[in-house]
């Protein structure tokens, strides 16, 4: 008898101190994960076959606490056309699924228009930052090069209005006038405000010069100017609808790379994932998520 309390009691003692063990772990696991540089969030596009609830649907299923708005059936999921009580009810929606706006794609120059009128437009996309109480744009470029004094002299117009409203404006390497990190180190220079910085996107790099650049070396040309990224992979011979971590782009060689240009920190939105229906798309978002956790813990 008294060598069945004695292991009950061992066994107890065994089980409290299992329990006690893994809560500090588990606060430990926490505490690092809350302290971590890096806020990994995804786009919209992968959704972009159905409206944007199903993606924030699936989005917060697989795991995600921050989102970016881009594309959605029919269109962006916020423009610069977008009224402010729709902007409201979209943040909300996204509230109400645990996650945060963090980047908004859903710029558009017009190049034909006066540049007062496209200045109005982008302070509009702005004021619709602020509803979502996102702290970023990003924006795409022109690729004409008789657009791009015009294009610059917007934004120029318009960074200290984004500055007033903690709103910062970033260009991304896209094709055109802005393919390589050469072209956007010059572009922003040419505005020379500190609130319009970079959001690089190694999976354009490659994209735009048919697999001739490695982004891994491109990125050498924007040390400094780095705000947050768009995590896109890509495979040959044109594609970036691809899982982040399964095509060509060698992440941990980036990574590495873009810290010693002091990018240490900041938003990672995962922009393109394998293509499929809605259950395996989730899936695959799950994978994307864990594999950037993996390389940056």
């Amino acid at each position: 008898m008294g060598n069945d309390n004695t292991n009950n009691l061992i066994s107890r003692r065994h089980f409290i101190g299992s329990i006690v063990a893994a809560t500090t772990a588990g606060a430990f696991l926490k505490a690092c994960t809350a302290s971590s540089p890096w806020q990994i969030g995804i786009y919209t596009r992968p959704w972009n076959q159905w409206d944007y609830l199903v993606a924030f649907d699936s989005i917060a299923e697989a795991g995600f606490k921050y989102v970016g708005l881009m594309s959605q059936k029919g269109g962006r999921v916020i423009d610069q056309n977008t009224t402010d009580e729709k902007a409201a009810i979209i943040a909300e929606e996204a509230k109400s699924r645990g996650l945060e706006i963090i980047s908004i794609s859903g710029h558009r120059f017009e190049g034909e228009k006066p540049i007062d009128e496209n200045v109005a437009s982008l302070k509009k996309l702005i004021d619709n930052a602020v509803i979502c109480n996102c702290p970023s744009l990003m924006l795409n470029g022109v690729s004409r090069p008789e657009y791009v004094d015009g294009y610059y002299k917007v934004i120029a117009e318009a960074c200290d209005y984004a500055a007033e409203k903690g709103i910062f404006l970033n260009l991304k390497p896209h094709g055109g006038t802005n393919a390589t990190g050469v072209q956007c180190r010059e572009n922003i220079a040419k505005v020379g405000h500190k609130n319009f910085t970079l959001w690089y996107d190694p999976g354009n790099i490659y994209y735009y010069s048919n697999g001739e650049i490695d982004p891994v070396n491109d990125v050498t040309n924007v040390d400094g100017l780095v705000k947050g990224m768009c995590v896109k992979d890509f495979r040959m011979p044109k594609d970036v609808n691809v899982t982040p971590g399964t095509g060509m782009v060698d992440f941990p060689k980036l990574f590495e790379r873009m810290r010693q240009g002091g990018f240490t920190g900041g938003p990672l939105v995962i922009e393109c994932l394998n293509t499929g229906e809605i259950p395996y798309v989730t899936a695959e978002a799950k994978k994307a998520l864990e594999f950037l956790e993996g390389i940056l813990a």
